[in-house]
């Protein structure tokens, strides 16, 4: 290809680190903090070697082994190879989502906007765009690595050398740069941004459920997995930088492949045949409750999947649960401890908190549909019609608030399922359902967000990501690294009763139920007399 496919790349590079002047650094900073303040957390709690030899004969668990990867070092199990086998897995996929989202923003996003087919229009080449997309996004994974690998060593932690801690930042970078690629692909591949979103997270999950499958029973499976590569670098073990140099090889030629199926396709087409639709409109179509519905029913289909599976493989670990909580002394710190319960009952508390933040995400994308239609012009055109806002925000907050309902049950479901096959005692469904629900009021509140901001802040939407985020990051881990008890009482996830140890506390669900419906009929009002963006 000659240079003026490439032509100004370089402009757009600038122009995209300005467009996310704050969304990246708050992206690197996250994941960067988070990181090096997870990893002298982990050794203040294992200060001799015979503390986490006793952690280390716990996580040859075959359960844990599917969850966090295999444990290398597990015979001289230091700090560092404590801190590479319990985070570097969960660090990466969060790297992969980061890459997942600013490379579907900046290529099928801008795509659908009409913003690329002006650049075209500009003296800009045809791949400029993508090219400096993947040179941005690269660079940002590049720059993690480093800040994360001299942020490691710099800890002076006596087993988290500089070749180990550099190791540690190249895998997560490796794995950001690997699917930047993969979503670079498939932004040619799908005609939507929706699309391209959705298969490169098929992709992540993929990975994952064949690197837990490989890694309990047949090692070689694992090598098809992206996250298997990374995790066979043994970092502070062994050392191995040849699987970030086969990583980043892959990822160098999905990209190659992508820019060829840029440069030939149309602008706005892809490469994936979609199904036509109807030629008459379904009676579903005929309300805007109908059809935000059929906007959203493919996602709503594999988010039910997805939160059954979820629930099916934390279910599963269940059985071992006891025996392992008993000689790990982290999740002792994770959790609520009280002799009245059994170690499994109250690692329910920590793992329905977990479950219900994840399955608050379906509920606010459902809700937050109807601000990606007025970005897209097609919520004026309804509104031009007989549809009162009122009405066309009701339908789509209906659809978000049954929708939380519903993945909170389908997790339980499976949760109770796999526990009651793998446990000698099972713990009654009752139980995991009170547990489960009782956190409703804080997805409530989450929605309320969304609505208000919808309401009065459109384009500042995203916010509710980052608080999400937040909950996540002071729930579950605020035991582990001390925080202070405020911080969780932040987010409404911190102020849910611990069922079963703790009792339903009604005045506090009433206020954060009351709460929500006032956050939600503010951003109704708020809805109703901004200008719709045009």
């Amino acid at each position: 290809m000659s240079n003026q496919y490439y032509h100004n790349t370089g402009i757009l590079a600038r122009f995209i680190l300005r467009r996310d002047r704050i969304r990246l650094p708050i992206w690197l900073t996250a994941i960067t903090v988070i990181t090096i303040i997870t990893a002298p957390a982990l050794s203040s709690l294992y200060t001799t070697e015979q503390e986490r030899q006793a952690i280390a004969e716990t996580m040859r668990n075959p359960a844990m082994t599917a969850m966090v990867g295999p444990g290398y070092g597990l015979d001289n199990y230091t700090a560092g190879a404590m801190m590479a086998h319990e985070m570097l897995l969960f660090t990466a996929i969060i790297v992969a989502i980061m890459s997942i989202l600013l490379v579907t923003r900046h290529t099928r996003d801008d795509e659908e906007d009409g913003r690329i087919e002006m650049i075209r229009s500009l003296p800009a080449g045809r791949l400029s765009n993508l090219s400096a997309t993947i040179f941005v996004l690269f660079g940002a994974n590049i720059v993690l690595a480093l800040m994360i690998g001299f942020g490691l060593y710099a800890l002076g932690i006596e087993s988290m050398d500089l070749i180990g801690s550099l190791l540690y930042g190249a895998a997560l970078g490796a794995t950001g740069i690997f699917f930047t690629a993969v979503t670079a692909l498939f932004a040619q591949l799908s005609e939507n941004s929706r699309g391209t979103i959705g298969f490169s997270f098929m992709v992540l999950g993929v990975s994952y459920l064949i690197r837990a499958i490989g890694d309990v029973s047949n090692q070689t499976l694992s090598w098809v997995s992206p996250l298997g590569w990374i995790l066979g670098t043994e970092v502070y073990v062994n050392n191995y930088w040849w699987p970030v140099l086969l990583t980043t090889g892959v990822a160098v030629v999905i990209v190659v492949f992508s820019l060829y199926l840029n440069a030939i396709r149309d602008l706005g087409a892809g490469f994936l045949p979609t199904r036509p639709g109807r030629k008459n409109a379904s009676a579903l179509l005929q309300s805007p409750l109908g059809l935000a519905l059929t906007l959203q029913r493919t996602g709503i289909i594999a988010w039910a999947i997805g939160m059954l599976v979820l629930g099916l493989s934390y279910g599963s670990v269940l059985g071992d649960l006891e025996s392992f909580i008993e000689g790990n002394e982290m999740m002792k710190e994770l959790l609520t401890v009280n002799p009245e319960f059994s170690l499994t009952e109250q690692f329910l508390t920590m793992l329905m908190s977990i479950i219900t933040m994840i399955c608050t995400i379906p509920p606010l994308i459902m809700i937050l549909k109807l601000k990606g239609e007025e970005k897209n012009k097609r919520t004026e055109h309804l509104l031009a019609r007989a549809v009162s806002r009122t009405r066309l925000m009701s339908g789509y907050l209906f659809i978000s608030l049954v929708v939380g309902v519903f993945m909170l049950l389908l997790s339980v479901i499976g949760l109770w399922s796999a526990g009651t096959a793998t446990m000698d005692a099972p713990i009654a469904f009752s139980a995991l359902f009170k547990a489960a629900m009782v956190y409703l009021p804080a997805i409530w509140i989450m929605t309320g967000c969304a609505v208000l901001l919808i309401g009065f802040i459109p384009q500042t939407t995203s916010l509710i990501w980052l608080y999400l985020g937040y909950s996540f990051f002071v729930v579950y881990l605020g035991g582990l690294l001390q925080f202070p008890d405020w911080m969780g009482k932040l987010s409404p996830f911190g102020n849910i009763p611990k069922v079963p140890i703790e009792n339903i506390d009604f005045t506090t669900i009433s206020v954060m139920t009351g709460l929500a419906v006032m956050l939600i009929v503010i951003g109704f009002m708020g809805y109703n007399k901004r200008d719709i963006q045009g």
